[in-house]
């Protein structure tokens, strides 16, 4: 493990997701983010490109069920890979990013749709995940 990903002795080990190859490949050759979600569904990514999509052309609601199937998904591959509800889910580490930009564009759109429980939950669930993560994803 590198030195960023140093032992805590006070809490959880940081979960580091599985790199995604094909998806990540397939992004770069010029494949869309729609065409890929039928591929690779399991793609905390392919969801939060959606998400992100439908929020940009005013698609509130479409980016809100996006986000949710990346975010769950995004559960799905962290408790695969020993996650066990809490801990670090650093930004820094790429294959991460999609899970969390599935958890911030989740929490965006329960603002925009007036539910505030839920963007507040998001908010320190992402805070707790990384503290770097909402600055990063906010730009």
């Amino acid at each position: 493990m590198s030195d960023e990903f140093r032992k805590n002795l006070m809490g959880p080990e940081p979960t580091l997701l599985p790199e995604e190859p094909a998806v990540v490949g397939r992004l770069a050759a010029g494949d869309e983010a729609v065409d890929l979600a039928a591929k690779h569904p399991t793609s905390s990514l392919v969801w939060a490109i959606l998400a992100d999509e439908a929020y940009a052309e005013g698609r509130t609601i479409e980016s809100y069920a996006y986000a949710r199937t990346g975010y769950h998904r995004g559960l799905d591959a962290l408790r695969r890979s020993g996650w066990r509800g809490a801990g670090p889910i650093p930004y820094s580490h790429e294959p991460n990013r999609g899970f969390l930009r599935a958890l911030y564009a989740l929490g965006r759109a329960a603002a925009s749709i007036g539910e505030i429980e839920e963007a507040e939950r998001i908010a320190v669930f992402l805070r707790e995940s990384d503290p770097e993560a909402s600055a990063q994803l906010a730009n």
